[in-house]
């Protein structure tokens, strides 16, 4: 049988002298897979979570292996916009420029639609779209008055497009996250920012398992061309490639990172 493992990708210098922010990012998932490759690209990195401790572990992280000079993390909810703009400035005050941000911030959960709760839709819809929302807004405010464009990436996901029990709230989400990023694109081109999107179908990590079944995991693996899931780190690849200068011509687009079978 063929070996499908992954074989990590070294840097390139893609990304060397810019400046990126990454909302989600001090876990072990795709948000701090990305902070890890546009560190190894030669961005410098702004990380931005939820939870304030495991920031700044994260952030501490990176900073030893990667230089205290080129690391910075902030608490930041992106469900209240202060918290976003602040965010966002922090990389404008360290490097006097903000180049990329990626919106990588999300929730999951599952719950059948005849069983869901008001709290638990609007919970899901608020930090996966509202946040993305959010974070685009102020990401392209700031780029529009520096003048010197930017790139955008949203984390968006294979649901946008397809269907699976117990995720309407997740699904609906992602669906819109899809649609502001073609909206906002068209609107960005103007003052030279760029706005994509990756979709990915599986991609494993501890949070993950969190919200959902170890059953309902196997049946997505299962559904995979290569017999496994993604690394984060897969995901993050595209994510770079959608920062970088070699996605120059693409905006408003939803890049499918999957392996599973039609």
């Amino acid at each position: 049988m063929t070996d499908n493992r992954a074989r990590y990708v070294p840097g390139h210098g893609l990304l060397t002298g810019r400046t990126a922010v990454i909302t989600a990012a001090a876990g072990s998932g795709i948000g701090g897979a990305t902070a890890r490759r546009f560190l190894e690209e030669g961005a410098r990195v702004v990380i931005g979570d939820a939870h304030a401790p495991r920031t700044a572990r994260a952030a501490g992280a990176l900073a030893e292996e990667f230089g205290a000079e080129r690391v910075a993390g902030l608490a930041c909810d992106v469900t209240r916009e202060d918290a976003v703009a602040a965010l966002l400035d922090l990389a404008r005050e360290r490097h006097g420029r903000l180049d990329i941000v990626v919106n990588n911030a999300g929730l999951g959960g599952t719950a059948e639609l005849a069983d869901m709760t008001d709290g638990q839709w609007h919970a899901v819809v608020d930090t996966t779209l509202d946040g993305t929302f959010r974070c685009t807004r102020a990401a392209l405010r700031r780029m529009r008055a520096d003048g010197r464009g930017g790139v955008i990436v949203n984390n968006a996901s294979v649901l946008g497009w397809r269907a699976q029990a117990g995720q309407a709230h997740y699904a609906a989400a992602k669906a819109g996250v899809m649609a502001l990023t073609r909206c906002a694109a068209v609107e960005a081109a103007a003052f030279g920012v760029r706005i994509n999107a990756v979709a990915p179908s599986l991609a494993l990590h501890p949070h993950l398992a969190k919200v959902t079944t170890a059953r309902v995991l196997t049946e997505l693996v299962e559904r995979e061309a290569f017999g496994r899931a993604a690394e984060p780190w897969e995901v993050a690849n595209v994510i770079v490639f959608l920062a970088s200068d070699y996605s120059s011509y693409m905006t408003g687009e939803t890049v499918s990172v999957s392996g599973q079978h039609p």
